[in-house]
C-alpha cells in the first residue's frame, strides 16, 4: 500500500502525518523549542543516589531530574566512565586516547548503583523516553546513535544483525564487510535496510555517525554539565529514517526549507528516491487539502466510530490507557449474535491498532471486546491483533483474550501519548450559553475590516474562516466580501479553514501572518 508523508510547518510546531492509502495511520508533532527528546545525549550530573531503588537522579538541565537505573548503565560504564574521567588528561589526541581505552573490565549485573556513582559526579547519557506526566526522562549510559543503516554503539566491539535479514550468505557479508571498516571501540547493529547496500554506502554513513560521536568529545573535555552533547536528527528526518521505503509514493511539504533539508537527507540515505519530495503551493492548508485536518476531528475523540454503527470509547487514566468496543446499533439481519460480535470486534481490532499509532498510546492498553463464545473466534481475533500489530514499530506484546473478554496489550512508551482537544468552545457565547444574534455577524465582521485598512493600512487581507461562514460571505455574484473589497478599495481573500469553529474570524495579512482574530 502507498504511502504518503504530509508535513506542516508552522511557526511554532512541525505537525507530520503518514497516510497509507490515503488513510491517517501516524501523527507527529514536532515543537519549536528546546523540548527534550529521545535520543539526545547529554552530560549530567548526578544529583540524589537512591539505593532502595537501585538508581539515581540525573540532571541534564530539565525542570524535572532524569532517573536511570543500574541496569541502564551498561556492561561498558566503567570503560565509558574511564574515558569521562581522563579525556583531559591524557597527553594523546582524543581519538587516539578513545582507542586506547580498554573493553575487558565490564559492570557487574547484580551490582550496587553506590558502588559505582557518588552525588556530583558527572555523567554521560542518552534520553530513552521523554518527560511524562510527574516524571523526569528516562536515561541510559549506552549511548547508541541511529542512521539509516546501521546504529553506531561507542565502547563496543561486537557487530550484530537484525533478525529480519534471513539470508546466511548476506549475514556473512554484512559482518565481514562492517568488521573490515570498524575502528576500535565502535560496535555496530546491522538495521534491516543495510541488506543488499554496496561497501560505499555503509562506509560512508558508518562515518558519518563516528564523526557525529566523536564531536561531542570538545563538549565532554570542557566539564560543565548539564550540557547538550548532540541531539537526534529532526522528527521529520528520523521518521523518514525509520519509515522511508520503495513503497513511499509522495512526501508534501509547504516550506520550501524544510523540503530541501528533506531532499538533501533522502539523497545521502536513499539516493533516487529525492525526487519523490514535493513543495506544496495550494492555497488552502496543506492539512485540510489533504483530508488530513477532518481525520484528526474525527480520529482523537473520546468516541471513535468503527463501521455500521459500531464505536470504541478510549479512556486514558495515569496506569493505563481503557478501549472499550461497543456494537452501537449495528445489526446485520440473518447473523446470530456470536457472528455479529466476532465481526463487531475483527473491525474494532483494525481500528485499534490504528489508535495504537496514532496516539502513540504506550505502557498498558486494555481492550474490552464484545463477549464472544466460541474459542475459535477468539484465537482468531487474538491472531488478527498480532497481525494488524506487525506494522508497528513500537516493540509491543499481545497476550490471549481471558474469559472476560479483556485483552492485554504492552506497548512501549517513550514519549506521552499524543491528545488532541476535539472538542470547541462556543465561538459565539465564549460557555457562557447565551449568543448575539447571527444576523450580524457580518457588520462585526466589517467592523474588524474597517479598522485593519483605515486605521492600520493594508490594502491586501486575508480572511480565514469556517466553510460554513465561507459560503456565506461569498454566495451570488455581488457577494458580501466583494462588496466590501468595492466600498473599502482593497483586496480581500477567502481562506476556508475545518480548524476554525461556526463563527471564529481569523485576519492574516498577505504573506500569511497573523494579524487579529
Amino acid at each position: 500500500m502507498d504511502k504518503d508523508l504530509i508535513i506542516d510547518v508552522s511557526s511554532t510546531e512541525v505537525s507530520i502525518a503518514l497516510l497509507e492509502g490515503h488513510r491517517l495511520i501516524e501523527l507527529n508533532k514536532e515543537q519549536n523549542n528546546d523540548s527534550y527528546s529521545v535520543g539526545d545525549v547529554y552530560l549530567g550530573r548526578v544529583k540524589r543516589i537512591m539505593p532502595a531503588l537501585n538508581a539515581a537522579f540525573v540532571d541534564i538541565g530539565d525542570k524535572k531530574d532524569a532517573f536511570i537505573h543500574y541496569l541502564d548503565l551498561g556492561l561498558s560504564f566503567k570503560a565509558l566512565d574511564y574515558f569521562l574521567r581522563h579525556i583531559n588528561q591524557n597527553k594523546k589526541s582524543y581519538k587516539e586516547f578513545f582507542s586506547s581505552v580498554k573493553l575487558g573490565d565490564v559492570l557487574e549485573k547484580e551490582g550496587k548503583i553506590t558502588d559505582v556513582l557518588k552525588p556530583g559526579q558527572h555523567l554521560i547519557t542518552q534520553i530513552v523516553k521523554e518527560p511524562i506526566s510527574t516524571k523526569g526522562s528516562r536515561l541510559t549510559s549506552e549511548i547508541s546513535i541511529a542512521g539509516r543503516n546501521m546504529v553506531l554503539l561507542p565502547f563496543s566491539d561486537k557487530v550484530n544483525i537484525s533478525q529480519k535479514i534471513v539470508s546466511r550468505e548476506e549475514r556473512k557479508r554484512l559482518e565481514r564487510l562492517v568488521y573490515s571498516i570498524l575502528p576500535p571501540n565502535y560496535g555496530v547493529i546491522i538495521r534491516t535496510a543495510a541488506q543488499g547496500k554496496k561497501a560505499a554506502v555503509l562506509d560512508g554513513e558508518l562515518k558519518s555517525l563516528i564523526k557525529k560521536w566523536e564531536d561531542s568529545w570538545v563538549e565532554i573535555s570542557k566539564s560543565n554539565p548539564p550540557q547538550l552533547l548532540f541531539t537526534e536528527n529532526s522528527r521529520t528526518t528520523t521518521i523518514l529514517r525509520d519509515l522511508l521505503s520503495d513503497s513511499f509514493s509522495n512526501i508534501y511539504v509547504n516550506d520550501q526549507s524544510v523540503a530541501n533539508e528533506v531532499k538533501d537527507y533522502i539523497s545521502v540515505i536513499s539516493p533516487g528516491q529525492e525526487k519523490i519530495v514535493k513543495y506544496y503551493k495550494g492555497g488552502e492548508p496543506i492539512f485540510e487539502h489533504f483530508d488530513v485536518s477532518k481525520q484528526i476531528k474525527g480520529a482523537f475523540g473520546k468516541v471513535v466510530s468503527i463501521k455500521q454503527g459500531a464505536y470504541l470509547v478510549i479512556e486514558h487514566t495515569e496506569a493505563l490507557h481503557v478501549v472499550d468496543v461497543n456494537s452501537g446499533i449495528r445489526a446485520k439481519s440473518g447473523i446470530g449474535q456470536e457472528q455479529n460480535a466476532f465481526e463487531v470486534n475483527m473491525h474494532a481490532a483494525d481500528e485499534i491498532a490504528r489508535q495504537l499509532r496514532l496516539r502513540d498510546m504506550g505502557g498498558i492498553i486494555i481492550v474490552d471486546f464484545i463477549d464472544m463464545e466460541t474459542n475459535e473466534h477468539r484465537v482468531e481475533l487474538l491472531k488478527h491483533m498480532i497481525d494488524l500489530m506487525q506494522k508497528d514499530r513500537a516493540r509491543h506484546n499481545i497476550l490471549p483474550i481471558t474469559k472476560f473478554g479483556l485483552m492485554q496489550i504492552t506497548r512501549q512508551r517513550v514519549r506521552p501519548a499524543t491528545e488532541i482537544a476535539t472538542n470547541e468552545v462556543c465561538p459565539s457565547c465564549k460557555g457562557t450559553g447565551k449568543v448575539a444574534s447571527t444576523v450580524i455577524v457580518d457588520e462585526t465582521i466589517e467592523r474588524e475590516l474597517a479598522f485593519y485598512v483605515k486605521e492600520k493600512g493594508y490594502k491586501q487581507l486575508l480572511l480565514k474562516v469556517n466553510p460554513v461562514l465561507e459560503a456565506y460571505l461569498s454566495k451570488g455574484i455581488w457577494s458580501i466580501v466583494r462588496k466590501w473589497s468595492y466600498k473599502y478599495k482593497c483586496k480581500i481573500k477567502l481562506l476556508s479553514s475545518l480548524d476554525n469553529s461556526l463563527l471564529e474570524v481569523v485576519w492574516m495579512d498577505k504573506d500569511k501572518e497573523l494579524i487579529g482574530s
